[in-house]
């Protein structure tokens, strides 16, 4: 099971996260819950389809939805920018695209 730990003390937090850690949880800390400015998004995922994860966060965010995946075709792409995401990056790619695609919908 996988826990985000939202905790500004970061003695309180390494400890937490040791202690979840011990109990086979994998633990992802952030300090505050500041939003963020990007998500990279990946649509075959192993537990939840991509579209549909980016129909939810498109109903309670505004954040600017980059999809990155290896799904090529045109219906794919075209499916994907009509559920809402602003761009699309057809892996591979270049780490240099990426960053340009990424500093252009962060700009907006």
């Amino acid at each position: 099971m996988r826990i985000l730990l939202v905790e500004d003390d970061r003695i309180i937090a390494e400890g937490v996260r040791k202690a979840l850690r011990g109990e086979g949880f994998a633990v992802d800390w952030v300090e505050d819950g500041q939003p963020y400015d990007l998500v990279l998004l990946n649509l075959g995922l192993p537990r939840r389809d991509g579209l549909d994860m980016l129909r939810t966060l498109r109903a309670r965010h505004a954040i600017p939805v980059l999809i990155v995946t290896a799904r090529d075709a045109i219906a794919d792409r075209v499916k994907g920018l009509d559920a809402g995401a602003d761009d699309y990056l057809v892996k591979p790619f270049d780490l240099d695209e990426l960053g340009a695609r990424m500093r252009a919908l962060i700009r907006r």
